[in-house]
């Protein structure tokens, strides 16, 4: 292994993810503000895509699409179920609906158009999901998307996408514009770090490993990956090498990767900004229960709502900080086989 363990991470990053003030210098974005850019050159150059929104468009961003292209852009107000019910029959024209809401309205609110409306006869639609986990922390419960991977990944059909950072989020939305079918893709309100160079290899369903390690894995998606990051930093203070493993897409779940790294490192730790029931570390769990038992801790939201406030103290309060990842792995590895 090379004396640099970290893959396609930024080495502005690398060299500042153990200082204490690194929120404070690195430079960070809301993953939503990505999409509305990357939208925005989608638009240019495949006319065949629009975009709908339920009157978030100065929210997420895409009132700019809205300003270039008014022709291809619709505003159903707040009526989300309307507005999926419309972009399955955009479809059904060879449009290329993106449709633009909170992660709580498109995956509960509308859920019934959600399911039978788009995937059941498997449409080309887009969900855009802003405000997922709970990373809208000073919009309280009734904006935390906290459920929306969990719901999303139970149906059938259904390609879930959940980026960490802005660059890995323009990579998510233009192969999402490319792949034929529903896809749900699941954006922060708040700004997360830039952590990815212009080589970040984004595939639908292909877990990436940024950062290698054989004491353990840590697997994860979203504002987590950074997370885990900081988290592997700390441990390898310690004399604890971990691996790190952004798994971007939740369903399709890239089944060998998971199991090479319980193969290879014996223990492992999934982290997400989701309820810890039916997401991604239930996701894991499966694969390794039925392939590989292997020892694990999942880190996620427990069986509570949160409350409003700021959002890294509210991911520390809950459970999802890096040093919560870094009490599950050396968990895991007491637990692990020798």
């Amino acid at each position: 292994m090379s004396n640099n363990p970290y893959r396609f991470v930024r080495p502005e990053v690398v060299a500042i993810l153990s200082s204490k003030d690194f929120f404070k210098r690195v430079e960070s974005k809301p993953t939503r503000a990505s999409y509305a850019e990357t939208i925005l050159a989608i638009g240019e150059k495949d006319s065949r895509v629009v975009v709908l929104d339920a009157d978030v468009s100065k929210s997420i961003g895409t009132n700019k699409f809205a300003e270039k292209f008014p022709e291809r852009s619709f505003n159903f107000g707040i009526a989300e179920q309307n507005m999926f019910a419309a972009a399955a029959g955009m479809a059904t024209t060879g449009m290329i609906p993106f449709a633009s809401t909170y992660a709580v309205f498109a995956s509960m609110r509308a859920l019934d158009m959600v399911r039978n409306s788009i995937h059941y006869p498997r449409l080309n639609v887009k969900i855009a999901a802003s405000h997922s986990g709970i990373t809208p922390g000073p919009d309280g419960v009734t904006h935390q998307g906290q459920e929306d991977l969990s719901i999303m990944r139970s149906i059938a059909g259904s390609t879930v996408i959940a980026p960490a950072d802005p660059i890995s989020t323009k990579l998510a939305v233009w192969a999402a514009a490319e792949f034929q079918g529903p896809v749900y893709l699941s954006f922060t309100r708040d700004p997360v770090p830039v952590i990815y160079g212009p080589d970040f290899p984004f595939t639908i369903g292909k877990a990436v490993v940024v950062r290698e390690g054989k004491d353990a894995a840590i697997i994860a998606n979203r504002d987590l990956v950074i997370q885990s990051l900081l988290a592997a930093e700390h441990l390898a203070a310690s004399g604890i090498d971990v691996r790190v493993i952004d798994c971007h897409t939740i369903k399709p779940l890239d089944i060998d990767m998971i199991l090479q790294a319980a193969e290879e490192t014996g223990a492992i730790v999934t982290a997400e900004n989701n309820i810890i029931y039916g997401g991604l570390g239930s996701a894991v769990a499966e694969v390794l229960a039925e392939n590989r038992p292997t020892v694990m801790k999942r880190v996620g939201v427990q069986d509570t709502f949160a409350e409003s406030g700021p959002y890294h103290e509210l991911i520390d309060k809950y459970g999802l900080s890096a040093r919560h990842i870094v009490a599950a792995v050396k968990e895991v590895l007491k637990r692990k086989q020798p």
